[in-house]
């Protein structure tokens, strides 16, 4: 069968035809005529048209070379015909017009190159599609007995061209699922990894979304090979379907918690349990890399669990490489937990319960230090109503059902301390009481250490617990000591007493326990100070003012900064949509519940754990919490202290040179010594020349040296 020849290959013959007897001929006869002048300028074009082509970076140029080639060659057969003689000897201009005429009847570049990628004319039309048969020709695969699944999603990955040159070996179902399964694939050639397969790949075939299929590496197995020439895909889009309209807890917590962009990267959810009883939702979850520590970011975590974003119900714990966020159904350290004389009776460690967790678990401080034979300081933080002083209550109840001596002094007098002075051996209120007291604390141990042990009537070191001990542990307390160790007068021997006392106080007996507002050196603690505090105590930081302060205020306490729990100022539920009521101008609501009461406790492995401290009903009777009899120091303590001038009333106003040197006698007529009147050292007195003289001799600090320049000049 002969193929028709295209309408363009008959005209451009045609013309190769005609233009041939007009190329011999017109040189000869016309040889300045019209035709020669159109043939040499078309030849003209025709060489312009190679030199571009030739020039040119783009692919074809031998196609436009081509192309071009006629009107040169003809312009050239011009040329030549114009400077023979006549028609040329053997009739030379007719035969290169003949030779022209017949390259371009068998070449025809103008028909048969004008389109970009078409091959030269000289093979026949392309075959129709018998590269698609090579194709399917060696995929074909026996079903070797396959199921109906397996042979059905083989024609599908058929149809499909094998992605990836690969072969579904099986196909297998989901349990309880339509259309979810697994198919086990490998490499078409034997020995080749299989390269190229992606989520949307397999998903083309089967009709289902790219998220609804995960690849996988095939392991090992007796009687099966593995490793890269196979590969398996899980297909499960009504599983997907069901896991984003009703996930469970494990896919919620995968999907939103635990991945990259989650609140705890790179965690697994272990399980969710409910507690009715106490109202909380517990989840534990762990990191899936056992070396690595949780980073969670809790107001995100609680978004992806729909859970409420605020500090007053969803707390978190973390336990080495494992966490345990408890979400509550109303703020758990709202509740009271009273105090009673069970709790409060220290063991045979001298531990005791001084409040409960979130989760309820009790939480333990000392009275004195066993394992290290040692007493125990106290440091206490907190702003005022943060329930400092209700801390200080089941403190001191706890050290004297544990038979020891406590002294309290305050800088200013209040209806609570006041109370508790009823059942402790002494209590004072103003910055000259807390002089006087420890400054007798710090001669106690001097007298201590020369007391004999009935024994064998040689001096020793302090053991808690050991009846021989020929005195009790004494415990001073000083609430508010940062504004004492500042008062103008006294304030130098607060600071200087008090820091003496926490470094040697120990061996005797004598715990330090000062409260304030701040554990940082410019307000009266130096480093030495804290140091020995945070060592030999566990502290106690309530509400600080703003969260930020209150953690600071624990990290300053801690040896390693650990996570700090949050005390917001009030614990308040999120109620309906706060853009809803500003849409509608409505005020917020006032649910808020005072965390008085509520601290962070540094334990003794660094970890600071947030807690209700018990609470002392000061209404009441506080009888109950206290031993019948109030311990006190034994008579020869009270008679060495007498000896030294230490002991009296310290609500007496300043005796002459208790603290500093009177002034001589020819002074008095300029002016009083630098005691101050009655009332606690805060009376009057002016400030003579010389006496202000004697007591720039004892300047011990930046603000005792400005204190001396001012009495010097007068000012």
């Amino acid at each position: 069968m002969t193929t028709p020849t295209p309408r363009s290959v008959a005209l451009e013959r045609l013309a190769y035809t005609l233009a041939a007897p007009v190329l011999a001929v017109a040189p000869n006869l016309y040889p300045d005529g019209p035709v020669n002048q159109v043939v040499q300028l078309a030849g003209a074009v025709g060489i312009g048209g190679w030199f571009l082509a030739a020039k040119s970076d783009e692919p074809g140029a031998g196609r436009k070379i081509l192309r071009w080639s006629p009107l040169v060659l003809a312009a050239a057969v011009d040329v030549a015909a114009g400077h023979t003689g006549g028609f040329g000897p053997y009739w030379m201009d007719g035969l290169l017009a003949a030779g022209w005429a017949a390259v371009g009847y068998l070449v025809m570049p103008f028909s048969r190159h004008t389109r970009r990628r078409h091959r030269p004319a000289l093979a026949a039309p392309a075959p129709q599609p018998a590269p698609a048969e090579v194709l399917e020709a060696p995929v074909a695969q026996p079903d070797e007995g396959a199921d109906l699944l397996t042979r059905d999603a083989r024609m599908l990955w058929e149809q499909a061209g094998m992605p990836g040159r690969t072969h579904i070996v099986k196909a297998t179902r989901h349990p309880g699922q339509q259309h979810d399964m697994t198919i086990l694939l490998r490499a078409s050639e034997t020995g080749r990894p299989i390269t190229g397969l992606s989520e949307a790949v397999v998903a083309a075939p089967f009709g289902v979304h790219s998220g609804d299929v995960v690849l996988a590496e095939v392991a090992i197995q007796p009687g099966r090979q593995g490793g890269p020439g196979w590969m398996e895909a899980r297909i499960t889009p009504d599983a997907n379907a069901r896991r984003r309209t009703k996930p469970t807890a494990q896919e919620r917590w995968t999907d939103r918690v635990g991945g990259l962009k989650g609140g705890a990267s790179g965690s697994e959810l272990v399980h969710k349990t409910r507690d009715d009883e106490r109202g909380v939702t517990f989840y534990r979850a762990k990191m899936a890399d056992s070396t690595e520590t949780p980073r969670i970011d809790l107001a995100k975590v609680c978004r992806a669990l729909g859970l409420p974003e605020d500090d007053s119900c969803v707390f978190v714990l973390i336990d080495g490489s494992e966490f345990l966020i408890s979400a509550f159904d109303s703020p758990p350290l709202s509740q009271i937990f009273r105090a009673t004389r069970e709790l409060l009776t220290p063991d045979a460690k001298g531990m005791y319960v001084c409040g409960f967790t979130i989760t309820g678990q009790p939480v333990k401080t000392m009275v004195y230090q066993h394992d290290k034979n040692a007493p125990a300081h106290g440091l206490t933080l907190g702003v005022s109503r943060s329930g400092k002083t209700q801390f200080f209550a089941i403190h001191m109840a706890a050290q004297s059902l544990d038979g020891e001596v406590v002294w309290l002094s305050t800088v200013r007098k209040d209806e609570k301390t006041t109370v508790l002075g009823r059942y402790i051996d002494r209590q004072g209120s103003n910055a000259l009481w807390m002089a006087r007291s420890l400054r007798a604390a710090k001669a106690l141990c001097e007298i201590r250490a020369e007391m004999s042990w009935p024994h064998d009537g040689q001096p020793h070191d302090y053991k808690p617990g050991d009846p021989r001990c020929p005195y009790r542990q004494l415990n001073v307390y000083g609430d508010e000591f940062m504004t004492a160790a500042q008062d103008a007068d006294f304030g130098e021997f607060i600071q200087k007493d008090g820091e003496d006392l926490t470094v040697t106080g120990l061996k005797y007996g004598i715990g330090f326990n000062p409260a304030g507002q701040s554990p940082f050196a410019h307000n009266g603690f130096s480093t030495e100070m804290k140091d020995n505090l945070r060592q030999n105590s566990r502290p106690v930081i309530f509400n600080m003012g703003s969260p930020g302060a209150t953690r600071k205020a624990a990290e300053g306490t801690m040896e390693n900064a650990y996570d700090v729990p949050t005390i917001p100022a009030r614990y308040s539920r999120s109620e309906g949509s706060a853009i809803e009521r500003a849409m509608r101008g409505e005020a917020d609501p006032e649910n808020g519940v005072s965390t008085g009461g509520v601290a962070v406790i540094v334990l003794d492995n660094g970890r600071a754990v947030l807690m209700r401290s018990l609470y002392a009903d000061f209404d009441t009777d506080l009888a109950h919490l206290f031993p019948d009899e109030v311990n006190r120091l034994t008579d020869h303590e009270i008679s060495e202290l007498t000896k030294r001038g230490l002991w009296f009333d310290w609500n007496e106003p300043v005796r002459p040179g208790e603290f500093w040197p009177e002034p001589d006698e020819d002074d008095e007529g300029e002016g009083r010594s630098r005691r101050r009147g009655s009332g606690g050292g805060k009376g009057g007195g002016g400030r003579g020349s010389k006496g202000g003289g004697r007591r720039s001799e004892q300047v011990a600090s930046p603000r005792q040296a400005l204190e001396a320049i001012k009495s010097l000049t007068d000012a």
